[in-house]
């Protein structure tokens, strides 16, 4: 299990620790209106900086959170994706759980990135530490992220969708769909 100075490589990206350089750069990011267009609200820079501080300590505590990925030739900050043990004030209908997820700036979108962050981290899950199932989930207008979660190979729970117990039951964004990927369906797949 990394500590917090762990690295994960692919051929493109690096998923490494989260550093006080990046913070205003994932504060734009959050602030988009376009990236955060399937979350309840833009974050402030308070909030932004809250949630990377949150997933430094998730990282201590459980070795993994979501962490920075930057473009290996160039140094350049895309965003985040990790796996997240969800901690919210009700539980989630499946819980406990190891949940994958990715939030990157609008320029990096489309170009593999999100994808080949993601099958870094499951690999990480099921070989490193020998998780035996990684969920996600998202509102089921988020298409592009049911994409990824497809590529990845993820498979849509059709008796799974949720109400997120963070939002009101009648909040517009409050239904989800889950997606999961147990370690014997990634081991066959990687072979």
């Amino acid at each position: 299990m990394p500590d917090a100075s762990f690295l994960l490589e692919t051929d493109r990206l690096l998923l490494r620790p989260w550093r006080e350089d990046d913070l205003e750069p994932f504060a734009e990011l959050c602030a988009d209106p376009e990236v955060m267009r399937f979350f309840p609200e833009v974050l402030t820079r308070e909030k932004s900086d809250l949630l990377v501080s949150r997933c430094r300590e998730k990282t201590v505590k459980d070795g993994f959170s979501m962490a920075p990925v930057e473009v290996k030739a160039t140094g350049e900050f895309l965003g985040f994706v990790g796996l997240n043990v969800p901690a919210y004030a009700a539980p989630l209908p499946f819980d406990p759980c190891v949940e994958i997820g990715w939030r990157l700036k609008r320029s990096a979108w489309g170009k593999g990135y999100a994808s080949e962050a993601a099958r870094e981290w499951l690999r990480f899950g099921f070989e490193t530490i020998g998780l035996d199932e990684i969920v996600a989930f998202t509102i089921p207008d988020n298409l592009p992220s049911q994409k990824v979660m497809e590529r990845i190979g993820m498979t849509r729970d059709l008796e799974g969708d949720f109400l997120h117990p963070s939002l009101p039951a009648d909040h517009p964004i409050a239904k989800h769909v889950l997606y999961r990927l147990t370690r014997t369906d990634w081991m066959s797949s990687a072979k």
